[in-house]
């Protein structure tokens, strides 16, 4: 495995940066997960604007230009022979002294790009569907943390993580600050009822899969909506499914013990997995 950081390509046990980075430091750079499919970087670009979105207003200064970002994206996918997998794409804001001021980091932001596989729910779970919870830690206030910063920072995510873990589940719903729906720790969610598709509109990540998959319901007249959305209403939704880049669509089948619909994956989550398939196979960045 060679790893991109600031123009070179190194190996794994090479790939450092310093103990002073205010990205580990204080969780203070930015971050993407895209995936490849077939030789094709699948939303690319959406994925570049959300990054940059973030790094302007974390008041970060990425050294590279969209363009000169893209393709060092595609020349170490080309450097490690991968076809289909997944990128993680990492902005620190650099080297600085131990205070928490970003004005005293002397260094440039540093630039990494890793490229290899991810797995991140067991593969039968896509065909039976999974059973999720949910957990107290709610989501970021926004005025507080804007949950649409793809931060370094998620500390709010991995403790609700590692409460649906204590509690048996590899996935937990988390609400936001007034109590509805927000999302789940790593991936948005939808609900349907009644042929109709419905995602919350606040207090979550603007997801690249989620907007994707709105798309594509949009354009197969499959009718989708954004608005809150109450724990009462995924109990007695017809179908329950998850969306992210590294989660791709994955079926939701029992939410905090409450079997949802018939209990297994339903006609539109299905209609909706083969048609993001099919779509992940044929567009994007080719390289």
């Amino acid at each position: 495995m060679k790893i991109y950081i600031n123009g070179k390509f190194l190996s794994r046990k090479d790939a450092k940066v310093s103990v002073f980075d205010h990205g580990l430091l204080y969780g203070d750079g930015v971050f993407e997960g895209i995936r490849s499919y077939k030789r094709r970087v699948f939303k690319l670009e959406e994925h570049m604007d959300r990054l940059y979105e973030t790094a302007h207003t974390l008041m970060i200064r990425i050294p590279l230009t969209q363009k000169q970002m893209m393709e060092a994206i595609v020349a170490t996918l080309k450097k490690n022979d991968i076809s289909d997998g997944y990128i993680r794409v990492i902005v620190t804001r650099g080297e600085g002294d131990l205070g928490l001021d970003p004005r005293k980091c002397y260094g440039k932001p540093n630039v990494i790009i890793i490229t290899d596989k991810i797995n991140l729910y067991a593969r039968e779970l896509y065909n039976k569907g999974m059973a999720i919870i949910t957990v107290p830690t709610v989501r970021n206030y926004p005025e507080a943390l804007n949950p649409r910063l793809k931060s370094l920072n998620y500390l709010n995510n991995i403790l609700a993580k590692i409460e649906a873990n204590n509690s048996g589940y590899a996935e937990a719903i988390m609400l936001d600050h007034q109590g509805f729906v927000a999302e789940c720790t790593g991936d948005n969610i939808f609900i349907v009822k009644h042929g109709v598709l419905a995602t919350p509109s606040q207090g979550r990540l603007q997801g690249i899969t989620r907007d994707a998959v709105i798309s594509l319901a949009k354009d197969s007249k499959i009718a989708a909506q954004e608005r809150y959305i109450t724990r009462h209403e995924v109990y007695t939704a017809d179908e329950c499914f998850l969306t992210g880049t590294a989660a791709e669509i994955i079926p939701v089948v029992k939410v905090d013990g409450r079997a949802i619909g018939a209990g297994k994956p339903g006609v539109v989550t299905l209609r909706m997995m083969k048609m993001f398939h099919s779509l992940t196979g044929q567009s994007g960045v080719k390289y």
